[in-house]
């Protein structure tokens, strides 16, 4: 069982038989009355996001999940197919679980699968993925006052903003959690 000084962003629990994960928190100590954590949960099934006060002394029941190394494969339909680098066992996951950043997802992709009761609820893809540019239009001499940027289509064929420098052939790094252009990746 958590107790109420345990809980942090990300931790795990189990409220009314669902798991749902930690997404804010604050302590709050009014000058009347018991302290109190405002949390916010999101439901790992529903992906709803709840808010509740808890206080000081309550305790919450651990989530039985479980955290697996998988490899993403291959696209099929709206489902996303990952396997267990161990057992090989093969999970479909659908691509709405994941957002946007399913859209950056290419095959061998190493991801953290999140299980609840033997089920994929949760998906972590790595923060950063290097995708190379396939289309971008040519950027337009003289257009270069502030932070200009123009569309590019990436390997796996989702469109993210880039600098105007960036080109065809291009390897960029971009960060999954925003969906947005990094840097751009030296070729070796």
């Amino acid at each position: 069982m958590y107790d109420t000084s345990d809980i942090r962003k990300g931790l795990k629990v189990l409220l009314d038989g669902n798991p749902f994960t930690v997404v804010e928190f604050q302590f709050i100590k009014p000058g009347k009355g018991a302290a109190f954590t405002r949390t916010k949960f999101k439901n790992l099934l529903t992906g709803a996001v709840i808010e509740r006060n808890i206080r000081s002394g309550e305790k919450l029941e651990p989530a039985n999940v479980e955290e697996r190394s998988m490899q993403f494969l291959y696209k099929e339909g709206d489902d996303l197919v990952f396997m267990d680098e161990k057992t090989y066992e093969q999970v479909s996951v659908r691509a709405d679980m994941i957002g946007p950043a399913a859209g950056l997802m290419k095959d061998n992709l190493p991801c953290q699968v999140l299980f609840f009761n033997e089920r994929p609820v949760d998906v972590s893809l790595p923060t950063f993925v290097f995708l190379e540019v396939t289309h971008s239009e040519p950027g337009v001499r003289g257009d270069t006052s502030g932070n200009v940027t123009k569309q590019a289509t990436v390997e796996t064929g989702a469109t993210i903003a880039v600098p105007l420098f960036i080109n065809i052939g291009d390897t960029v790094r971009i960060d999954t959690r925003t969906i947005e252009y990094v840097e751009r990746v030296n070729k070796k």
